[in-house]
């Protein structure tokens, strides 16, 4: 039986993607892929990401855009540039932005 990968990044650390010019709060995990295939096989397939990793769902923006992504663990690095995610739905799911990390509205914890 495979081993359980572990999260890396944990909801309302601040992230960057790997290869493309985005960044991002995360504020939903899932362990292993959880998305359709017909969006899996979306993605060129010399940068397609194995399926046995955390994927994460981030509240993003680029120089034109604010949208919600979808990253596997593999494509995710720390965003240590200490500037808050412009969103407009941040304020929606986490309270306050310090030390680089956003904090779960307590209605949204579990």
């Amino acid at each position: 039986m495979p081993g359980v990968a572990h999260a890396s990044f944990a909801i309302g650390d601040v992230v960057r993607h790997r290869h493309f010019d985005f960044r991002g709060v995360i504020f939903d995990v899932d362990p292993v892929f959880n998305n359709s295939e017909e969006w899996y096989a979306s993605i060129p397939a010399h940068i397609r990401p194995r399926k046995d990793q955390p994927f994460y769902h981030l509240l993003a923006e680029n120089a034109d855009s604010s949208y919600v992504a979808y990253v596997s663990q593999q494509n995710l690095m720390l965003d240590d540039s200490e500037e808050p995610i412009n969103h407009p739905a941040i304020d929606g799911l986490f309270t306050g932005y310090q030390d680089g990390r956003y904090r779960l509205r307590r209605e949204h914890r579990h």
